[in-house]
């Protein structure tokens, strides 16, 4: 196996952690919140203190990059995601497990750069097309991260202890360190700057992009993490008699339902004409995801509530990539800097929405609590049609934030000829 195989391998399986990362608090929420002893509350504070972490590395991340590399970036985001799953899995008390979500963030974003960045430049150069065929392949692998995490925790869950099921997934994840040891790596471009940010935060294009994905990565976030909870809930009430552990499992299930769907979804929106309709695609997407909820807060039936979830994941599945599409059209390129601003404002809505339903849920219900999402859907609506209709910012100005990602040098021997255009950074996934 050649050194440009390594260096494919560590790119997809950084995408690939991003996904198990985002996957890992909802999967094992059924059995975490008990052995913890604590409520839904205490629970949506875990899931803040992990989507905290991750807005401020989002930020941090990339100017390390361009400090250390690729390789090194690629090391501590296998390492610390690895490490801190490690922690979920024999911690017993709220704050080990705080401390667990707050590095989890950390791995996470890490994996985040090397995916989106690395896979899409090495994707790029196999396929020698262009980067938005490589970024969906590439995203592939973070649906299967986001898919195949609580669906290998529904079957570990029914044969091993907490301990040995989420520890195995911490290997999973340390794995791909002896795939990024060997690995050639490409040159890396001019990543996020403060300096670059101040000027984009005055366009209006950056902050309605930016509020959009606050909407989505709220409304995505308090799925990824609630959906297992909600559905052990629903389980618990048509089938009382059912043993715990077959209701954790079925409950984990559900969160697969939506990851596969997700990860179909954009396929297909990846493959045909559909994004063309720009900030109207994710404003329908926002407004069947209303329906979709209100449904949810009134079913009483497992299979009704599996549908439910498959669903939720086709009709979320185009609104993060085409909110980023739209945008860097908007400036006729995309950079490192902008990207970085949307996400990590995006960002917010994950730490504020997840928690508000761990509080309402501890009152009344994870179900209940669902309708919260409602007033995210109908601003994720409105937002999204203004986007589409903001005009494109002028091109001197567009000229300034494009230039992180005109500012890759040529490639070495080492990078064995690797394009300079594959190594522009691509739209991480949530």
């Amino acid at each position: 196996m050649d050194h440009n195989t390594w260096t494919l391998i560590v790119g997809l399986s950084g995408s690939f952690g991003l996904g198990m990362c985002f996957a890992m608090l909802g999967s094992i929420a059924v059995k975490l919140m008990p052995r913890m002893n604590i409520d839904q509350a205490k629970f949506g504070s875990m899931i803040s203190s992990f989507m905290f972490a991750c807005l401020v590395a989002s930020l941090a991340v990339g100017m390390l990059q361009d400090k250390l590399g690729f390789k090194a970036v690629a090391i501590i985001g296998f390492a610390v995601a690895g490490a801190s799953v490690m922690i979920l899995a024999n911690a017993r008390s709220y704050n080990a497990g705080a401390l667990a979500c707050v590095l989890l963030g950390v791995g996470a974003m890490a994996c985040n750069t090397t995916g989106n960045v690395l896979g899409t430049a090495v994707v790029q150069e196999v396929l020698k097309g262009n980067p938005a065929a490589a970024n969906n392949l590439v995203n592939v692998c973070f649906g299967l991260g986001l898919f195949l995490t609580p669906f290998l925790v529904s079957l570990l869950f029914e044969k091993m202890a907490y301990e040995k099921a989420v520890s195995v997934l911490g290997v999973i994840l340390l794995v791909p360190v002896l795939f990024a040891l060997p690995a050639k790596y490409p040159p890396t471009p001019e990543g996020f700057t403060l300096g670059s940010a101040v000027g984009l935060l005055k366009e209006p294009v950056t902050i309605v992009a930016a509020l959009v994905l606050f909407c989505y990565i709220a409304l995505e976030a308090s799925f990824t993490n609630w959906l297992a909870p909600f559905g052990k809930e629903v389980l618990q009430k048509e089938k009382p008699d059912l043993p715990t552990g077959q209701v954790d499992a079925s409950a984990a299930r559900m969160l697969s339902a939506f990851a596969i769907a997700m990860m179909i979804g954009r396929l297909i929106t990846g493959l045909t004409a559909i994004t063309n309709a720009g900030g109207w695609l994710i404003a329908g997407s926002a407004v069947v995801a209303a329906l979709l909820i209100l449904v949810m807060m009134g079913v009483g039936g497992s299979g009704m509530a599996f549908a439910l979830a498959a669903l939720s994941g086709l009709v979320f599945a185009p609104a993060f990539p085409t909110t980023v599409g739209v945008t860097f059209g908007k400036f006729g390129g995309g950079s490192g800097s902008l990207f970085g601003i949307i996400f990590a404002i995006g960002l917010l809505g994950a730490v504020i929405v997840p928690k508000a339903i761990g509080n309402m849920a501890k009152g009344k219900s994870v179900q209940k609590a669902l309708q919260l999402l409602l007033p995210a859907c109908a601003i994720l609506a409105i937002l999204a049609v203004v986007l589409h209709r903001l005009p494109a910012v002028k091109k001197a100005e567009a000229q300034a934030p494009a230039a992180a990602a005109e500012a890759m040098p040529a490639p070495t021997a080492a990078a064995e000829a690797m394009p300079e255009t594959a190594a522009e950074p691509a739209p991480a996934q949530p």
